[in-house]
C-alpha cells in the first residue's frame, strides 16, 4: 500500500509539471568532477535518488520542523526534539528506526487539520530557508548528469512527499516517490495511506513504477547513504553507495558497488565497473490510483 500510494502521488505530480511547465531551478555550479554519464535516450531506464544524507544534508522532515516551529505550528519543547534528532542523525550519520518513527509521529499531529495547499506553499519556504544550502553539490551532479542525458530521475524517500515534490521540482528533478498522509477533502487527517516509505517499502514503490512504465530495472540506477535503502539499491543493475554509513559502505564493497563520499570533499575509492546505466521514462502506479481514490472520497 505504502509504495503503490507514493507511485500514485509520484505520477500525479509529475503529470501536473508537465502541464504547468513551471521553470526548474538549475543546478548549481559546484565545481564537483563531472560523474561518467548514463546512456543516454535509454527510455527503459530511471534514476532514483535516495534524499536524506544522500542529495541533502541531514533528514528533511526535521528541517520542515524547524520550519513548522518558525510559523508557530507547535511548541518549543516539540522544537528541541526535533533539534536532538537532527543531530543526532547527523553525529551518527545513519537512520535510527525509533527516532524516525517519533518524528513522523510528532510530524503528523502537528499537520493534522491542516489543508495539503497550505502545507506545500510553506514547504516551498521552507526549503528556501533551510534546505536549499544543504543539498549536496557532488549528488546534485550525478542527478544532472542523468538529466542532462535526458533521461528521468526521482526522489525516493520516507519524507512526506509533498515536501519531497517540492525538493525534486526546485532541483529540476521530475519527480518524488515520498510517504504519502491521508486527507479527505483537501485536510489532514493525521494518518498515513499505508506504512511511512522506508527500507522494502521504497524498493515496493520502485518496482511499482518500473512496472506501471514498462522499465528494466537492470537498466536503472540508484543511490543511497543507508543499510536500509539495500533492499531498493538491490534491485536496479547500477546501484551506488552514496556517503554510506558502515554496513552499506561493508555491503557495498563485497558487492562491488560504486562508492562515493561527499562528507570529506572528496570521492570515495571506486569499485566495480563503471556504471553505464541510462535513466528515462515517468513512473506511476495505476493499481494505486484506484486504492487512493476511494481512500479519499
Amino acid at each position: 500500500m505504502a509504495g503503490e500510494a507514493s507511485a500514485e502521488a509520484a505520477r500525479k505530480s509529475a503529470e501536473a509539471a508537465e502541464l504547468a511547465e513551471t521553470p526548474l531551478e538549475a543546478a548549481p555550479d559546484s565545481g564537483a568532477a563531472e560523474p561518467e554519464f548514463p546512456v543516454h535516450g535509454d527510455d527503459r531506464a530511471a534514476a532514483f535518488f535516495d534524499l536524506d544524507n544522500t542529495v541533502m544534508q541531514g533528514a528533511a522532515i526535521f528541517h520542515f520542523g524547524r520550519g513548522l516551529y518558525k510559523r508557530k505550528f507547535f511548541e518549543t519543547r516539540d522544537l528541541a526534539r526535533f533539534a536532538w534528532q537532527q543531530a543526532w542523525f547527523r553525529l551518527a550519520g545513519f537512520e535510527d528506526p525509533e527516532h524516525m518513527q517519533d518524528a513522523r509521529d510528532s510530524a503528523l499531529s502537528i499537520v493534522k487539520g491542516h489543508r495539503v495547499s497550505e502545507l506545500k506553499s510553506i514547504g516551498e519556504e521552507i526549503y528556501d530557508e533551510y534546505m536549499a544550502e544543504r543539498i549536496w553539490p557532488g549528488t546534485r551532479a550525478l542527478a544532472q548528469a542523468h538529466l542532462d542525458a535526458g533521461q528521468k530521475v526521482w526522489l525516493v524517500t520516507a519524507a512526506p512527499v509533498e515536501i519531497a515534490q517540492v525538493i525534486a521540482r526546485r532541483l529540476g528533478l521530475t519527480g518524488a516517490l515520498g510517504t504519502v498522509a491521508e486527507s479527505i477533502g483537501g485536510v489532514y487527517t493525521g494518518k498515513l495511506v499505508g506504512e511511512p516509505l522506508h527500507g522494502p517499502a521504497k524498493a515496493e514503490a520502485v518496482r511499482a513504477l518500473a512496472t506501471a512504465e514498462h522499465l528494466d530495472l537492470s537498466r536503472c540506477a540508484a543511490y543511497s547513504d543507508s543499510h536500509n535503502d539495500i533492499p531498493m539499491l538491490s534491485l536496479v543493475g547500477h546501484p551506488y553507495a552514496i556517503n554510506p554509513d558502515s554496513k552499506l559502505r561493508k555491503h557495498a564493497r563485497e558487492l562491488e558497488w560504486r562508492l562515493r563520499d561527499y562528507r570529506t570533499g572528496r570521492k570515495a575509492a571506486k569499485v566495480g565497473i563503471p556504471a553505464a546505466a541510462g535513466v528515462g521514462a515517468v513512473a506511476g502506479g495505476t493499481a494505486a490510483a484506484i486504492a487512493l481514490h476511494r481512500r479519499r472520497r
